[in-house]
This record gives C-alpha cells, structure tokens and sequence, in this order.
C-alpha cells in the first residue's frame, strides 16, 4: 500500500534530529511552538536544492539528506550562530520508502551531531527538489555579519578550496573522484565550531558557497571596502592544485568553508581560538580602502577570475 502524505510525516520525519528542552510542540501540527532563551537573537536561513540544478540525478539520498542540511548550517557558521531547528520542505516524483529512509538517515545524523530538531516542514508531488530552513541562536549584538571588514583587516579562509568543484568536474567527465574529493561534494562539513570560536574575533564573516571570488564580494561591498588576495597563499588540495586552475578554487563553489576578516589587535586572539578545533585557516590577504579585489599572481601579476555560480545569469 502506497503511503500517504501524513504516513511518509509520521514514519520519516517525526523524530528526525536531536531532542530540545526549546520545543514545546514540533513536527505533526499546523505551527511548530519554539522558545528561545532570553537574551538571544534568532538566526534564520532557508536554501533549496534542486535535482538537475544542485546535484545530479540518482545522487545518494543519504548524502542528499546530509548536504541539504549541512548547506543552511554553513550559513549559520557564518553568522556565528548556535545552531537549534530547522523545518523541511520536500518534494518528491513518487514515494519511495527505501530513498525516504537513505534521505532520513543523512539528514538526521547530521542534525543530532549539531543538536538541532526538525520541528516542521511540508511534503509535496513534484520534480525532485529540497527546501531546509534552518534556525540558530546567537547572544543579542555577537552576530558575525558581513559588514564589519575595515582596512588594514586580515582576511582568512578555512580548510581548502575547489574540491567540491573538482569531483563535479571529475563526475561529469565520466570518470570517479577519489574519496577525498567526493566527500567533500556529497558531505560537506558545516564549520559551525568555527563560526562559534570567532564571535568577538572577526570583524566579518561569509561561507563559500558559490565561490570566493563571488562570496569575498559580497563581504567587501557590504563592508564598503576593498581587498588584494595573495593567490599562493590559497588552501588547495594536491587535486585541485595540480589541475593549475585558478576557477576551481575561486568560482566552482559548493566549498562550504568561512572567510572571515580579522583586526590587527585581534590575530593573536585568532591563534588561541584555533586551538582546540579541527579545522585549519589560512591568512591569505589583507582589506584595503577603495573597492574591488586585485587577485595577485605568484608572479606578480594580477588574475580576472570569473564570478562565481549565479542562477539567472
């Protein structure tokens, strides 16, 4: 027997995710009821994945479930924020137990490992598409925003870029990425530890989804400045390096790392906060005044990367 809408809710989805003090009333009613702490401001993101478009067709579903959550908690990294609910919208060709349950299981391992409950969300018929949104909490006024970077800021990236792009490219072309490099497609690690560490550290802060050269934009004409990066000093896998393509870690996007910008009297306070985590960052240019960003080469010279992913362009 097929099921139906509220059956797929109650098997799958109804105890999805960690269990919270915070959740008066979650998943099975028309509202879910949520009691942040006082003091504390609601961060809240939402992005949606759409097959064809965000991931290729017969993509695992575990690593789907995985990444569909992991995207939004990237943004919340980025804020600084603590993560604690999300509600999904989930829109499916035909019910299929089997992918409900591979979809379930990525999404929920990832949401107990960052102590968030899935307290809502919709199921529909459709092409084959995913709506997360999440919701973090943050101290009120310790936000990460984007527009604090001043001139004279450091500006830092973490763990390494292009991998992501280099395991599509790889995929595309028929061929299998290394397990490294599908990792880092399939199951990108939020790095949400990091974006609590910098709170009162950065002055600005954004995650690298559609690319560097388009993401350290966004940070730097919100904050009203500009920006030389030294491109010998990106994190790049020996993958990514070897293909001596600067669009992989400029422009593929689906990174999921922070690029943060850091005060001169603060870097110290960046090393000791490094310590206990298991992410690397690595210094790679400086804020300047003016606007727009001089990509310098090894050699001297100055590269025009590409934007990065953009939907309607």
């Amino acid at each position: 027997m097929a099921l139906s809408e509220f059956a797929l809710i109650e098997r799958f989805f109804s105890r999805l995710g960690a269990s919270r003090a915070d959740v008066a009333l979650g998943v099975g009613d028309d509202c879910a009821l949520l009691a942040p702490a006082s003091g504390e401001q609601l961060a809240v993101s939402i992005d949606t994945l759409v097959e064809g478009v965000h991931f290729l067709a017969g993509t695992d579903p575990a690593a789907l479930g995985h990444k569909a959550l992991a995207v939004g908690l990237s943004d919340l990294a980025a804020c600084g924020a603590r993560p604690a609910w999300a509600t999904l919208a989930l829109t499916l060709p035909a019910v299929d137990a089997r992918w409900l349950e591979g979809f379930a299981e990525g999404f929920g391992a990832l949401a107990q490992r960052h102590g968030m409950a899935l307290v809502g969300g919709d199921t529909t018929r459709g092409p084959l598409a995913v709506s997360v949104q999440v919701h973090g909490l943050v101290p009120a006024g310790s936000a990460l925003r984007r527009d604090g970077a001043r001139p004279g800021d450091r500006l830092y990236v973490s763990g390494s870029l292009g991998d992501a792009g280099l395991a599509l490219r790889q995929r595309l072309a028929g061929k299998v990425p290394d397990e490294d490099l599908a990792r880092r497609l399939d199951r990108p690690d939020p790095r949400v530890a990091l974006g609590l560490a910098l709170r009162g550290i950065a002055s600005a802060a954004i995650d690298l989804s559609d690319g560097l050269a388009s993401d350290l934009g966004h940070l730097l004409a919100r904050s009203g400045v500009g920006a030389t990066v030294e491109l010998e000093h990106l994190p790049r896998s020996a993958g990514v390096a070897a293909t001596g393509d600067w669009s992989l870690p400029l422009s593929a996007g689906d990174d999921y790392e922070l690029c943060f910008s850091v005060p001169p009297g603060r870097l110290a306070d960046l090393t000791k906060s490094m310590a206990d985590l298991d992410v690397t960052v690595h210094a790679v240019g400086r804020v300047e005044a003016g606007e727009g960003i001089r990509w310098r080469l090894p050699d001297g010279g100055q590269l025009r990367p590409d934007g990065g992913w953009e939907h309607f362009r």
